[in-house]
């Protein structure tokens, strides 16, 4: 049987309880962590991307993708506060629904958490290149894109060379070095350790919430309706598909609520103060986004830009980069759809170019929060994985000074680096998105699974209505997935055999469950000497 493999509650929580990490974050630090992991590239950088594929009609994108988010947060904190353990999804699918299942939620979390802190890099190198222009210094466009990479790829692969795609060949770049960079800076910082990220996260969070702040006071003052709806905007310009397209690419911007579950081993009190850090960090976030993005709208518009045969281009792709490009060539305003960074893009067309530039360095300053939860959720799934014997036990290592998952980090830090250098930001989200929709379908599942099979467990925090919320979760996420573009659906299926194909040939032998060892390894296998096999002394 390839669904027998289910490690009990009790033993999870053994194992954390004699070789766990250090317990040091409250609720105010995990309701940081939770913002700092959520505003960022979504808010900063998305809005552009989501408006190119819905208009104004984004704003009921941000609505869909926040409600799926916080019927998923109330699955998170159910499990979350009677399993306070690191691995989020990963552990939780573990101890309900089996090993396999567990580690196909925990593969698909690389999409997440490794893919997402790409996405996030990419978008702070767009402010940076960004403000460095703003004051005469300008990056070679060879090292800040891939606009040109991706053109050539795809008239390799057999796209019809048109004027769009030679502009991006022309224009674009190769390599996002500075993208590069900030992964290597916050790999670095995680390895430090994580209640110094924490206090670091902290300080950038408020920088955030101030400069999105500013931008709502400035932006909603000039408010015009008719960028809202009108016979020239239209609400809805690429119909109800479009918007749920869009709510799917945006749910990228409320991706990291459930990082906070995955510090929960790492939490003083976590049965009281996981619940607050999820559902606080994420009810401030939705009333932020709503904001932002009513005056991005209201502003200047937000309508889509057409290809030359009048179909709406897709955001990222090498066409609507070089359409752009064309655009501002021609004298033309930016789009808020062309911008790479969107804010400080309506804040200079409304005349306030200087706030829009400490917009542009507030953003420079926190995105790395955004990249740093992302990696930090990475690492902590990979850690218990391989505290569980799926992967190598080498990747549990703990630094004998820092305390921290060392060896993981570099790991992560390494794929995370190379995927930024050469894709654009809206791929990676949406490739992201399709690894987070399906750990939240599977903690939809569990958590009503575990409420059949265990009910008498002692539950810190409840999901209310728990047969209404969880199947609107589960829904929500199959809604979202499908309506996500080709490729990012696609992305899942080939990412998850490449999965199985590991499990099978390397994992499932070397599994501490299933070789009957359900308790964990004495502490020197992880104190960062040579670790000798559990089972073998």
């Amino acid at each position: 049987m390839i669904f027998d493999r289910v490690k009990p509650l009790d033993a999870i929580l053994a194992t954390a309880e004699k070789k766990g990490l250090h317990r040091s974050l409250g609720a105010f630090q995990l309701t940081m962590l939770g913002i700092g992991a959520v505003i960022g590239t979504g808010i900063f950088v998305l809005t552009s991307e989501a408006a190119q594929k819905a208009g104004p009609g984004m704003l009921l994108s941000f609505v869909v993708a926040g409600f799926v988010c916080a019927v998923a947060a109330l699955c998170y904190s159910e499990l979350a506060s009677m399993v306070p353990v690191s691995g989020s999804a990963y552990t939780y699918t573990y101890a309900v629904t089996g090993e396999l299942l567990a580690w196909m939620v925990g593969w698909a979390l690389i999409l997440e958490y490794a893919v997402g802190a790409s996405a996030v890099a990419v978008g702070w190198s767009n402010h940076l290149a960004g403000l460095l222009d703003g004051i005469g210094f300008h990056l070679p466009n060879a090292i800040k894109n891939a606009d040109a990479l991706m053109a050539h790829a795809q008239v390799a692969f057999g796209a019809k060379p048109n004027v769009d795609l030679q502009t991006a060949m022309d224009t674009g770049g190769w390599i996002n070095v500075p993208a590069v960079f900030v992964v290597g800076l916050v790999t670095w910082l995680l390895v430090i350790g994580t209640t110094e990220s924490a206090r670091v996260n902290a300080v950038l969070v408020l920088i955030k919430i101030t400069a999105l702040t500013a931008f709502i006071a400035l932006t909603l003052p000039v408010l015009n309706g008719t960028h809202f709806n009108s016979p020239a905007e239209p609400f809805l310009p690429t119909g109800t598909t479009g918007m749920l397209g869009a709510a799917a690419s945006i749910f990228f911007a409320y991706v990291g609520f459930d990082a906070v579950s995955t510090a929960a081993e790492e939490t003083k009190n976590p049965q009281r103060n996981v619940p607050i850090g999820l559902i606080g960090s994420l009810g401030i976030c939705t009333i932020f986004y709503l904001l932002v993005a009513s005056g991005a709208i209201g502003a200047i518009g937000a309508q889509p830009v057409a290809g030359l045969d009048g179909s709406v281009l897709a955001p990222g792709s090498a066409e609507m980069a070089g359409r752009c490009a064309r655009i501002v060539a021609s004298g033309a305003m930016e789009p808020l759809v062309c911008s790479k960074e969107a804010l400080v893009h309506v804040l200079q067309v409304i005349n306030w170019p200087v706030i829009g530039r400490l917009v542009g360095i507030a953003a420079v300053l926190a995105l790395p929060s955004v990249v740093l939860m992302m990696m930090f959720g990475q690492t902590r799934v990979f850690f218990t994985m391989a505290r569980d014997g799926l992967l190598p036990e080498k990747l549990a290592s703990v630094h004998p000074k820092f305390r921290t998952p060392h060896v993981v980090t570099v790991v992560t830090g390494i794929g995370a680096a190379i995927a930024s250098a050469i894709l654009p930001v809206g791929k990676l989200a949406d490739y992201s998105n399709s690894g987070t929709l399906f750990a939240f379908f599977m903690v939809a599942v569990s958590v009503m699974v575990l409420r059949r099979t265990d009910p008498g467990r002692k539950r810190p925090f409840r999901t209310p209505g728990v047969w209404i919320i969880a199947p609107l979760a589960i829904i929500g996420c199959i809604g979202l997935y499908v309506s996500l573009p080709l490729t990012a659906i696609l992305v899942l299926p080939g990412w998850g055999l490449i999965g199985l194909l590991i499990y099978f040939f390397y994992s499932r032998s070397r599994s501490h469950v299933g070789r009957g060892i359900i308790d964990v390894p004495e502490p020197e296998a992880y104190d960062g000497l040579a670790p000798r096999v559990p089972g073998t002394e």
